[in-house]
């Protein structure tokens, strides 16, 4: 029987996938954490035929809509003993400003609130099991316009490109926070960039985004290579003390100089709280 719990986000396609095959093979038990049931249950079967692991589990969870992912952190918190692994991987950018089930700008809800919450609704799991969690960032955290007053794009003209950077600054700030926050509690927390993936990413950018998206498909690493940096961080031995660090390539590198800034850090935790605070209740 396996001994590893581990719970994805995304992993119905692209790195997400990839990784959930490579940790069932490990003998992980595997929660995938899914938008599309139909979806979900037809990626676990493939999952369990070409791993031999049955024990691959589906849960329903809509990243944009906090409702459904309180709703799934119960189903888990009603089924587990604990969680050993959580991996952040699902995220996305949107061409146009849109918004979620709750009224928040799609690229944040779904890259940051949504997995915020999750995390905050399955702590006490998370502190049994003395978790890894793995936040998928990206380098283009590199390039970001926040501006903590109006971090959904409600006052301004929206960029679908600094968004996503913005969401995947998130991610790391996120990542410190919880190795902050939770290190003394026997959790650890990583933020990876996974490289340049040739995925269904970006399929909703249009104009010059689409174009530079086209010049840079040549260069792409398939999902499969895309996913190793978070594998690594799932299986590896000893690497507590580097817990809110950002890797690439498996190893750890430096991030932006405004991903080490505290304030700004602090600021996004204090307003993820705020926003997502009547679905702790």
């Amino acid at each position: 029987m396996p001994f590893i719990t581990t719970v994805i986000t995304g992993a119905t396609s692209g790195i997400g996938r990839e990784t959930a095959l490579a940790l069932a093979k490990k003998d992980h038990a595997i929660y995938m954490l899914v938008r599309n049931l139909e979806k979900g249950e037809e990626v676990k079967n493939e999952i369990i035929s070409a791993s031999k692991n049955k024990n691959i589990y589906v849960v329903e969870c809509d990243l944009a809509n906090l409702e459904s992912v309180r709703n799934a952190a119960d189903v888990l918190r009603s089924s587990l003993l604990g969680i050993n692994i959580l991996i952040n991987n699902a995220g996305g950018i949107f061409g146009t400003r849109e918004e979620s089930a709750d009224g928040h700008e799609m690229t944040f809800a779904v890259n940051h609130l949504g997995h915020f919450l999750l995390v905050q609704c399955l702590m006490p799991l998370l502190e049994r099991g003395q978790a890894r969690i793995i936040n998928v960032s990206s380098e283009a955290h590199r390039y970001t316009d926040v501006k903590f007053n109006d971090l959904e794009w409600r006052s301004r003209p929206y960029s679908p490109w600094k968004a996503y950077g913005n969401a995947k600054l998130f991610n790391i700030y996120f990542t410190r926070s919880l190795a902050t926050k939770y290190g003394t509690k026997g959790i650890s927390s990583f933020a990876l960039h996974p490289g340049l993936v040739n995925t269904s990413f970006g399929v909703g950018i249009s104009g010059f985004g689409k174009f530079l998206l086209w010049l840079a498909r040549p260069f792409m690493i398939n999902a499969e290579t895309g996913a190793l940096t978070t594998i690594y961080l799932a299986t590896a031995q000893r690497i507590d003390s580097k817990s809110g660090q950002y890797f690439k390539d498996s190893r750890p590198v430096n991030p932006s100089a405004k991903a080490v800034d505290e304030k700004g850090r602090q600021q996004l935790w204090d307003i993820s709280m705020e926003m997502v605070g009547t679905h702790l209740v």
